[in-house]
């Protein structure tokens, strides 16, 4: 086996351990866009969980980052960007801790909808957005059934 493949099995190993044992996220610090009122106004966000050094973090800047806001799946859900390290917003509710990035998570106040983990170029990510978006959608109605 070689050196770097050793290198990433450890890492790997390592942040499963250390996400088992964080056990699910909770609210740890305040986001400076993420209160109780934001949560109101705009129940939909996308969140992006990205690092320093993320080469697909850098190419989603580049591909789709100028004109996200600007989209109707921007418009529908706006983005709201945390480092996989953190301060997390608070009144999250994920269902697992995130472990790559870019992960993108569909929230409905706070609470995890979809995922997409990893960036899937530009000519497949609003597609799977929309997809997600639909989701939403769909849960909106059921609640609206009493489901």
């Amino acid at each position: 086996m070689s050196n770097c493949f050793v290198q990433y099995l450890r890492a790997f190993f390592l942040a499963l351990l250390i996400g088992a044992a964080a056990g699910p996220i909770a609210a740890r610090a305040q986001a400076p866009d993420m209160t109780v009122a934001n949560w109101t106004e705009q129940p939909v966000r996308l969140l992006m969980i990205d690092q320093r050094g993320c080469v697909y973090c850098a190419r989603w800047d580049r591909e789709i980052g100028p004109g996200y806001d600007h989209s109707k799946e921007g418009r529908r859900a706006p983005l709201m960007r945390v480092d996989i390290d953190g301060p997390w917003p608070d009144g999250l509710a994920l269902a697992r801790r995130p472990t790559m990035t870019p992960t993108f998570i569909l929230l409905r106040n706070g609470q995890e909808i979809s995922r997409l983990e990893g960036y899937p170029g530009a000519q497949y990510f609003y597609p799977l957005i929309d997809d997600m978006l639909d989701r939403v959608s769909q849960v909106n109605m059921t609640k609206g059934f009493g489901g």
